[in-house]
């Protein structure tokens, strides 16, 4: 790599790392915040809270990462015209070192971001579920008392008979009363706190389920062994999907093993591959702005964080409310940025003259 192409790489990398530190930390601090109150209605420590938000942090770097990259990338250059130093770099036909500077930088970028969608974000999402299980588990059992109504959580109460040393209830007894228009009772000659393959569970045996609707009917279901996923009594129940919980590589291994590569698994594998198509496009349209000084002068500038700002909200939104086609119109939103933004770059390039009105001569 030549001198000066190593040199614009550390400007840009130094600009977005140091934006991105800003930002991760603010949101990190935003997490805690969020989660302070659940964590500690739950009973849980410091140490759970700042692990549940630390878990939280991928999902949201992958959405923030590569505006972090399009700004820093739009910062350094602003700078550089600032000093005239990308002036001297376009009087001395040295713009091909800047886009290999630029095409390096954006395909790190794209590297990292696609890390943490393909592998990093899946993983952190299982850590999340398996511990906010056993959150609940804790909670549950800490709140058993022989002989003692307790609330678990706002408007879920429950009883035991008694409880010995093995983990074994009898006479157990819940009532849910968290929806306005609906009640579920609850109740078992024995139990015990067991995990299977969905997570924890309250295996209940010989009892019923009875349920008050909104219709103002009453049933009841007797049952010999029910199993109640304990994130009903501690919270709202979340529908697990278990592609989201799978790393990338692990779904190729799957699929590759049993020929089958359904719609579901390949729409997952193509929206964590259109987060780095993003960073690309991002890239290019900050290239296309920022990287051709202008000898006219002008009163007022768009602060570059404006413009990648206002880019990364129009691609949501295209790739959110547009009409998808088929699986390529999960990242309609990238590509159209993309191509915009090699268009306003082919333009400043002069690769095609660009279109001029002038008047006509009488």
């Amino acid at each position: 790599m030549a001198r000066l192409s190593g040199y614009l790489l550390r400007l840009f990398s130094v600009e977005a790392m140091a934006l991105f530190g800003v930002a991760g930390f603010l949101l990190f601090l935003i997490q805690c915040l969020r989660l302070f109150d659940v964590v500690s209605d739950k009973g849980q420590n410091l140490l759970t809270l700042l692990g549940q938000a630390m878990l939280g942090m991928p999902a949201l770097g992958i959405v923030f990462l590569y505006v972090c990259l399009g700004i820093g990338l739009g910062r350094a250059l602003r700078n550089l015209q600032a000093t005239s130093e990308l002036q001297i770099i376009h009087a001395g036909a040295l713009l091909g070192a800047l886009y290999r500077a630029v095409g390096l930088y954006a395909l790190l970028g794209t590297i990292a971001v696609l890390i943490l969608a393909h592998i990093i974000e899946p993983l952190s999402v299982r850590a999340t579920s398996q511990w906010s299980a056993s959150i609940a588990a804790d909670l549950v059992s800490r709140s058993m008392i022989p002989h003692r109504f307790t609330e678990v959580v706002g408007d879920v109460s429950m009883v035991i008979g008694s409880r010995d040393a093995g983990g074994n209830i009898t006479d157990f007894f819940a009532d849910d009363r968290r929806d306005e228009n609906s009640r579920r009772t609850y109740f078992a000659k024995s139990a015990i706190i067991t995990r299977d393959e969905q997570g924890y569970v309250l295996r209940m045996e010989k009892g019923a389920l009875q349920y008050f609707g909104p219709d103002q009917r009453f049933s009841q279901v007797s049952f010999d062994r029910y199993d109640l996923a304990l994130d009903r009594l501690t919270g709202a129940p979340t529908d697990d999907d278990p592609l989201a919980q799978t790393p990338s590589n692990d779904l190729v291994v799957q699929a590759l093993a049993t020929q089958q590569w359904d719609t579901a698994m390949l729409r997952t594998l193509l929206k964590r591959t259109g987060e780095g198509l993003r960073v690309i496009a991002m890239c290019a349209l900050v290239v296309g702005v920022a990287a051709f000084p202008s000898g006219k002068r002008r009163r007022f500038e768009i602060p570059i964080e404006f413009v990648v700002l206002g880019a990364a909200f129009l691609e949501r939104a295209i790739t959110s409310f547009l009409p998808k086609t088929g699986l390529l119109g999960i990242g309609i939103g990238s590509l159209l940025l993309l191509a915009v933004a090699l268009a306003i770059n082919a333009a400043r390039l002069r690769i095609f003259p660009p279109v001029r009105f002038g008047r006509a001569v009488a």
